[in-house]
């Protein structure tokens, strides 16, 4: 039957650029799809395709393939072939793996849509789409991210809706052009400190996780739409941490010496710093004191600080206040804190 509606295309000649076979209940792709070299769009939607015809690597001029809602099990290998290709849809199949070296040959790949199927992993490989911009794998079975995704550098559009998620890697920071990000219906607890480095971030949802508190500088994201809704955010009541002595182990110390010395530009200590890497690298995952302001290393107080959601933003219904993580260095600061900053328990 395919073959008889392919040819009904090519009656015209070989030079047909765009084929639509949608809903026609087709099972196997027709192999005479080799004779159209010029072709520029192929539509086999809402089909019964089980695997595709090897004649599919023969179409390098192809920008256009949808093979959405049919029964695929695995992202065709053959599409590494056609490297022409920018939008690429694969939605509502059974798809659940990668085959080994099928993102290499999609450097023009711009769009590509997952969702709906039963991927439960990413292959680090992911990261070599240089050129997407939209990502689409919502409603798979997902429970990480490599964080080779994170260096799609021109990405601007990324959903992850309805998987199973728990965490955000920290290396989401790098996705510099990110614009929107879906995250809803997942299980994730917290978003990483490094989320507020998302400057072009302007449609954020994470509806329906298990979010209590944001990073400490999530006010200062410039956001358009943000979505919160069924999550156990933290409320204003007092909530008041236990009171502990301070007591700093000689590290501690040390690290918080260095660190505030480098803030006050002492060159001797700038210098010598260069001569130990490994303490380099320590000190650089220092915090400050939302309170003092003065750097500390390992010990600290997390607090809960309440803000009112920008007047522009777009919000979930009944949000008055969002919940910020900062943290305090010592028992002293807490006691200085506002009316405004509580202990967490």
């Amino acid at each position: 039957m395919a073959e008889r509606l392919l040819i009904r295309v090519m009656k015209g000649g070989n030079h047909a650029k765009i084929v639509t076979l949608n809903g026609k209940k087709i099972t196997k792709m027709p192999t005479s799809l080799e004779n159209l070299t010029g072709l520029r769009s192929l539509d086999f939607q809402n089909n019964q395709i089980f695997k595709v015809c090897p004649q599919l690597s023969t179409l390098t001029q192809l920008i256009f393939l949808n093979l959405g809602n049919n029964f695929l099990e695995e992202v065709p290998e053959e599409i590494k072939y056609i490297t022409s290709l920018k939008k690429l849809h694969l939605f509502g199949n059974r798809i659940s793996k990668f085959p080994p070296g099928v993102c290499d040959g999609l450097q023009n790949l711009i769009l590509l849509n997952l969702n709906n199927n039963k991927l439960t992993w990413l292959p680090e490989e992911v990261g070599r789409l240089r050129s997407l911009t939209y990502l689409s794998l919502n409603c798979n079975q997902l429970t990480s991210i490599p964080r080779q995704l994170c260096f799609l550098k021109n990405l601007s559009e990324l959903y992850l809706n309805y998987n199973q998620l728990s965490r955000i890697p920290e290396d989401i920071k790098y996705l510099k052009k990110l614009q929107r990000l879906s995250l809803a219906r997942n299980n994730i607890e917290f978003l990483p400190e490094e989320f507020c480095d998302l400057k072009k971030l302007r449609i954020l949802d994470v509806a329906g996780n298990i979010i209590q508190i944001f990073p400490s500088g999530f006010q200062d994201l410039k956001l358009q739409e943000f979505y919160c809704e069924e999550n156990p955010l933290f409320r204003k009541e007092p909530i008041i941490a236990d009171q502990q002595e301070d007591l700093w182990n000689l590290l501690e110390i040390t690290a918080r010496f260095i660190m505030n010395q480098l803030e006050e530009k002492n060159s001797f200590i700038m210098h010598a710093i260069e001569e130990y890497p490994d303490i380099k690298n320590k000190i650089s995952k220092g915090k400050r004191c939302v309170i003092c302001g003065k750097f500390f290393l390992t010990t600290w107080l997390e607090c809960v600080q309440f803000v009112s959601p920008s007047e522009t933003w777009k919000i979930s219904k009944n949000l008055k206040l969002i919940p910020l993580r900062v943290l305090l260095c010592s028992q002293k600061c807490f006691s200085e804190r506002g009316p405004n900053i509580f202990g967490i328990a």
